[in-house]
């Protein structure tokens, strides 16, 4: 049995959900001008780009104890990702996060300037610079990721756990249209 059949078992799509919401009502305005089926993707992406800014202020909020932001939380957490001895190249961070390459730089400056990375040489190549994690940078991420963890729980605490399984597959199918999946 295919994994999209199993989904549908599992789940009925005739459970009660939320009342109208923001996104109803501003697409019931645009229905006025448009047809249904022009706006119909935003009955998801509107949502979707909603609960964005709520994950977004949250973990701001969170984050911002430690005196960091979300983007310097995605540097450091990139970091711990890239193997035994987590170093990336500037160029390879600001792909992985699709950032400007001005923008990592502000960010490696603010980290370095706070012990949180070190800049090193290339080994091989006198042009390049590898960006590195220190123990202190891996302290205050586990401090982040702590200070985050419940926040996100609360965010999702309107979902069953049948809910929340569905969700992530349907989420993993998007993401994988748009773009690559990690290869490990």
């Amino acid at each position: 049995m295919r994994k999209e059949s199993r989904l549908r078992e599992t789940y009925s799509y005739t459970e009660p959900v939320a009342d109208k919401d923001w996104t109803d009502a501003l697409l019931n305005r645009l229905a006025t001008t448009r047809s249904r089926k022009e706006i119909e993707a935003y009955q998801v992406t509107a949502r979707i780009s909603r609960i964005g800014l709520h994950i977004a202020r949250h973990q701001e909020e969170a984050f911002g104890r430690l005196g960091l932001n979300r983007g310097e939380v995605g540097v450091l957490g990139a970091l711990l990702l890239a193997g035994p001895k987590q170093r990336l190249s500037p160029t390879q961070l600001f792909k992985g996060l699709m950032l400007s390459s001005a923008g990592i730089t502000s960010r490696l400056d603010r980290l370095e300037r706070r012990g949180y990375v070190k800049r090193n040489r290339h080994p091989s190549d006198r042009r390049a610079v590898l960006v590195e994690l220190t123990a202190e940078g891996r302290k205050v991420l586990e401090q982040a990721i702590a200070n985050d963890a419940g926040g996100e729980q609360t965010l999702l605490s309107a979902l069953t756990k049948d809910d929340h399984r569905v969700l992530v597959s349907l989420l993993k199918k998007l993401l994988a249209s748009l773009e690559p999946t990690l290869q490990t």
